[in-house]
């Protein structure tokens, strides 16, 4: 076949392979007229060779602007893209003038150069810029075909290549990069980018180190988020994560280290971090406490030495020695390494405006470290003016930090607030409160509903430890619901203790005696921590004074005060002092006096027997009710 399009005259062979019966002289075709050439092929593929064949026609002549701008559509130039660029190429309908796959010999040759794509013109810039981006767009898109590929031939998963590579857009932009640059090398130089995509992924490892991360218990975003952080430099995650293990860093913790220890963990050697775990355990952390530590405060690995030998100095300053250091560390590992110098010295010096110096700070740090976690602002402010509102004064919101620092750590609204509430709703007076807040602030650490509030009994199951101590009161020891308020402010530390291994046990005993559960009920409303003491504690008290002092059952019951009192300090040598002057008087004169006064009650005591016997024995008999001294019963002689 045979076409002549404006003086050119070009042959093109029908077929090469073509039998005998079916051949068919050359036709020869005068293209004088584009429209006169036969629909044979592809319009689109005529029309750019009229183009290329236009353009030869005029070697000498300089074209004007118009005649340099590009024919070619831009949907046109994206397919030319995708087919220069994309890994895999779609097949092309036979006689196309372009290659219809890369294995052809002439795929090189028969493709337009990019740099036709991109002829820059005034107007063309903006479009030059698109399709710029397209083509690394695509380029993209096959340097992640090829991880993918190296991937899949490391025998991953089809749903975890995909949800690890879509992480990865830094690598593969990165082994893109390095593709491109092995170009310039001279074995290189003629050899696809898919090759040399897959020669840096290969020498990398990458493949090999996700397996080895995957096997170490990192999810595939801890990966991802690694490799990320590397920048090529993979050798340094493997190396990283080998001295993690050398310091008992164990388990999924591995992966929270390296991602929480800094943008510079990467980057650091050993022996820098070696100085900062020595510095560490020279100051009372173990060294089998180390994993632990960096677990919970990776942001140590972040700081320098010098960095960290001021933030041990910070707390040493406040008093505390190697061996309270050290367990605070353990205890709380973000209150040396989590929270800025500043943030910490604001606290402490908040901490001491209650009234507490830098030492009684540095106890008070030691044993709840978990105050350096607070806010100012959010949480330790509110809690200071709503303490303040209930009548508690600096030297109670003191006691309160001293005695129970976990106060100001819990949450005012969730925790506080309610409680509070719950002992409003008992006829616990606001003076109350703050009494029973100051002398027992272990209180509001205490769970609302598995230690006070009553709850439904589907969800009590298990819980028998837990039962309501306020029913339990109310139903079991025998106060009444007009006492019971009364009870909880003046004993708030029966809301403290086991129903089963004290409170019952007690009122068992108590009833064992005799007393009645109206009875116990007042003697609880009078003196609530008559439930708290140990049994073994109460037997002999109650033994000396049923069978050695002779009193009766109503004696206790009207002073229950009896038991506070100390058997051999107390009770034991006033009886013999009384036996001896043979004076007999009510439990509550004899106890709960002190000495001076208990004395000075023995000789006014002594000196009216001894008036009343002079009297006697003049014949003056005075009248009886003379001789009344309110508490004081005189024997018969």
């Amino acid at each position: 076949m045979l076409l002549s399009c404006q003086n050119h005259t070009l042959y093109l062979p029908y077929s090469s392979t073509h039998s005998s019966k079916n051949s068919r002289p050359n036709i020869i075709i005068n293209c004088q007229n584009p429209n006169d050439i036969p629909r044979r092929h592809n319009s689109k593929s005529t029309s750019f060779l009229i183009h290329h064949l236009s353009h030869k026609n005029s070697d000498n002549h300089h074209p004007s602007p118009t005649e340099l701008q590009d024919p070619t559509p831009h949907e046109e130039k994206v397919k030319l893209l995708e087919l220069s660029l994309v890994r895999k190429r779609t097949p092309q309908f036979p006689g196309s003038i372009y290659a219809q796959s890369p294995t052809d010999s002439d795929v090189g040759s028969s493709l337009p150069p990019l740099r036709t794509l991109f002829r820059s013109s005034g107007d063309d810039e903006e479009e030059e810029e698109v399709m710029i981006m397209k083509a690394l767009g695509i380029r993209r898109k096959v340097t992640q075909e090829v991880f993918k590929e190296a991937m899949r031939k490391g025998k991953f998963g089809i749903t975890y290549i995909e949800n690890l590579v879509s992480r990865l857009g830094g690598f593969i932009d990165y082994v893109m990069i390095e593709a491109a640059n092995l170009k310039r090398l001279p074995q290189y130089s003629q050899s696809t980018f898919n090759l040399r995509a897959k020669t840096v992924i290969e020498d990398s490892q990458v493949v090999q180190l996700i397996r080895w991360l995957k096997h170490n218990s990192l999810s595939y975003p801890q990966i991802a988020k690694l490799v990320m952080m590397s920048r090529g430099k993979l050798e340094s995650i493997r190396n990283r994560i080998e001295w993690l293990k050398s310091v008992h860093v164990k388990g999924d913790f591995i992966g929270e280290a390296m991602l929480k220890g800094g943008d510079n963990i990467l980057l650091r050697s050993d022996q820098e971090l070696d100085e900062i775990v020595e510095c560490l355990e020279s100051n009372g952390v173990r060294r089998e406490w180390m994993g632990y530590v960096v677990s919970r405060c990776p942001k140590l690995l972040s700081y320098s030495l010098e960095e960290v030998k001021i933030r041990v100095q910070f707390y040493l300053d406040m008093g505390l020695d190697e061996k309270d250091f050290g367990t605070m560390v353990f205890d709380f590992p973000k209150a040396l390494g989590n929270y800025t110098m500043e943030e910490m010295n604001r606290k402490v010096d908040y901490l001491k405006e209650f009234g507490l110096d830098s030492k009684d700070v540095g106890k008070l740090l030691a044993f709840r470290p978990q105050l350096m976690a607070c806010s100012i602002e959010e949480q330790w402010k509110p809690l200071v003016k709503y303490l303040y509102y209930y009548g508690i004064t600096r030297d109670g919101m003191k006691r309160m930090l001293t005695i129970k620092p976990m106060v100001f750590c819990v949450d005012l609204e969730m925790t506080i607030v309610p409680k509070v509430k719950f002992f409003q709703d008992l006829g616990v007076r606001n003076d109350g409160i703050a009494n029973m807040l100051v002398k027992f602030p272990t209180l509001l650490t205490y769970s609302l509903y598995k230690k006070i509030r009553p709850v439904r009994p589907q969800l009590t199951h298990g819980l028998n430890l837990h039962v309501v101590k306020v029913i339990f009161l109310m139903t079991k020891a025998g106060v009444t619901e007009e006492s019971i308020g009364k009870v909880v402010a003046l004993g708030p530390e029966l809301l403290g203790c086991s129903i089963v291994h004290k409170l019952e046990v007690n009122v068992k005993y108590h009833l064992s005696l005799g007393i009645r559960l109206r009875q116990l009920g007042e003697m609880v409303a009078d003196f609530p921590m008559l439930l708290r003491y140990n049994i073994d504690v109460l037997r002999p008290k109650y033994t000396y004074l049923r069978k050695t002092m002779v009193r009766t059952l109503q004696d206790l019951i009207e002073f229950p005060r009896f038991f506070s009192y100390s058997l051999e300090g107390r009770i034991i040598p006033r009886h013999k002092v009384l036996v001896e002057n043979q004076i007999n008087v009510k439990l509550k004169c004899m106890l709960a006096c002190t000495d001076e006064e208990f004395n000075k009650m023995v000789k006014n005591t002594i000196r009216k027997r001894h008036k009343f016997q002079s009297t006697v024995m003049k014949g003056d008999t005075p009248h009886p009710q003379s001789l009344d001294t309110g508490d004081i019963t005189t024997p018969q002689t």
